[in-house]
């Protein structure tokens, strides 16, 4: 199955897009790569639901990326004497470590670390902040704020810092669970949620230990102090929008998605842009105007990837989402506007054999006009350089692994293949040219880039970029 389209899309999984018939129709329509979000998954169910998703690679001969996105550490309030409580504007409230339930004046705060880490000034949103209080004073076990934005606080509602780096583990006895679980259950890719620091990453990428890539999500301020370590060390980047916007002002997250789209881009890491693209869509038909424009908006930006969230996992119209988002894209990247301002981004190779062969091959694409680049690899690597710099032509990835190939479908403009390795040159480049015609990239008379490493099977080793000809033995075998 060709995508017509260069940006991956991702779909969230939930009760309205569980059953195999609707994963499908998802697939079908566009998706490219199954999010699994563990906040709301059993995990005990995680093993079927990914081999639901096998199920259908299998059938549709194409492969499909799986992420498990890890849920990470939820801080929240105790309980209410009368479940909830009215605070006012001005009025003090009381954070303490005393379970007993909480009244008009104080509340049980369950995180002896966040009362340990707060100081004077800084804020604590409560409930997606609907309500904002400002510490004045602290003690041992004891917070002290001012109410600055007052409303209804009720049991167990969401706590958010944005001032604040909390000396949390990376992850939780859940998330572990849950990655050992997303592990054995053969995900792609594991999202780390709540990431402060590159520390947060590198647990997750000890523990996976190759197994899965690790996607660090960027939804607290305290990220973006170490955003290019945080980049460097992971293997991809997700802009959350949501909880930015919670934890920091709203007028501030556009500008913060395109700094963290340019710098996943800049250093070849995956980048995907998500959270409320499409939101009218978990109940109508139809998106708004300015949901289109923020689908595309991050289409022109280059990002990798756009992910559905509520609206492929709770919505009452997934399928139309994913079909919706595809077209947009689409319509995107058939603009001329949009090559001009990925041009404008490019930057130049790193000082690597593989930036190398990647600049030189994007040279021959846009001298000769080609329309695919046949990449072999073992890695994945030597087609994301391939992809960082976002030629005009399609990257077809040729792996004898079928890890690799399913994680490149998160990677832009990437139509990964699985093959058996090429025993030779000639063989690297007559296969290359057959798939270039079978997947309907090219057609006789067409030439088509082959990139490689020689000898063949040693991952890394890309050094060598080759022009073929698309002949009639090609078509014929394809």
């Amino acid at each position: 199955m060709k995508r017509s389209r260069r940006t991956k899309i991702v779909a969230t999984l939930g009760p309205a897009s569980e059953s195999p018939e609707m994963i499908a129709k998802l697939f079908q329509a566009g998706a490219d790569v199954f999010r699994i979000n563990m906040s709301h998954l059993d995990r005990a169910k995680l093993p079927e639901r990914i081999e639901v998703i096998r199920t259908i690679e299998r059938e549709a001969k194409r492969p499909i990326g799986i992420l498990v996105d890890l849920q990470g550490p939820k801080l929240r309030l105790g309980t209410f004497v009368d479940t909830a409580a009215e605070l006012e504007n001005g009025q003090s409230f009381v954070l303490d470590s005393d379970p007993t339930p909480g009244d008009v004046h104080r509340c049980y705060l369950p995180h002896p670390e966040i009362l340990s880490a707060l100081e004077p000034q800084h804020a604590i949103l409560i409930d997606d902040g609907k309500l904002r209080l400002v510490v004045t004073e602290v003690s041992e076990g004891r917070a002290v704020t001012r109410v600055e934005v007052g409303g209804r606080i009720s049991n167990r509602k969401g706590v958010s810092l944005p001032h604040t780096v909390v000396p949390l583990p990376a992850m939780t006895e859940k998330d572990r669970a849950d990655l050992d679980a997303g592990l054995a259950a053969g995900a792609d890719w594991i999202a780390v949620s709540f990431v402060q620091r590159p520390e947060d990453v590198a647990e997750v990428k000890k523990v996976a230990a190759g197994r899965a890539l690790v996607m660090a999500k960027i939804e607290k301020p305290q990220a973006l102090t170490r955003l290019d370590e945080i980049i460097e060390i992971s293997d991809g980047i997700m802009v959350a929008r949501g909880d930015l916007g919670v934890e920091m002002p709203l007028e501030q997250v556009p500008g913060v998605q395109k700094r963290i789209t340019r710098g996943a881009r800049r250093l070849g890491k995956p980048v995907v842009v998500a959270t409320q693209m499409l939101e009218s869509m978990i109940t109508a038909p139809v998106p708004t105007r300015a949901e289109v424009s923020d689908v595309a908006t991050a289409v022109y930006e280059g990002a990798d990837a756009v992910m559905l969230s509520a609206e492929s996992a709770a919505g009452a119209f997934p399928v139309e989402a994913i079909s919706t988002m595809s077209r947009i894209a689409e319509q995107v990247e058939r603009d001329a506007l949009y090559w001009s301002i990925l041009t404008a981004q490019r930057t130049g190779p790193e000082a690597t054999a593989s930036d190398a062969i990647a600049a030189a091959a994007h040279q021959i694409v846009e001298a000769l006009d080609l329309r695919a680049i046949m990449a072999w690899t073992h890695s994945g690597s030597t087609v994301q350089r391939l992809a960082r710099s976002r030629p005009n032509a399609s990257v077809i990835a040729l792996t004898p692994k079928r890890e690799t190939a399913r994680r490149l479908t998160m990677v832009w403009g990437t139509h990964p293949i699985v093959t058996k390795d090429a025993s030779d040159i000639d063989d690297m480049a007559f296969r290359a040219a057959k798939f270039a015609v079978r997947e309907r990239f090219a057609e006789l008379g067409d030439r088509v880039i082959v990139v490689a490493g020689v000898p063949f099977g040693i991952p890394g080793a890309t050094n060598m970029v080759r022009i073929a000809f698309v002949t009639r033995e090609h078509a014929e075998q394809a």
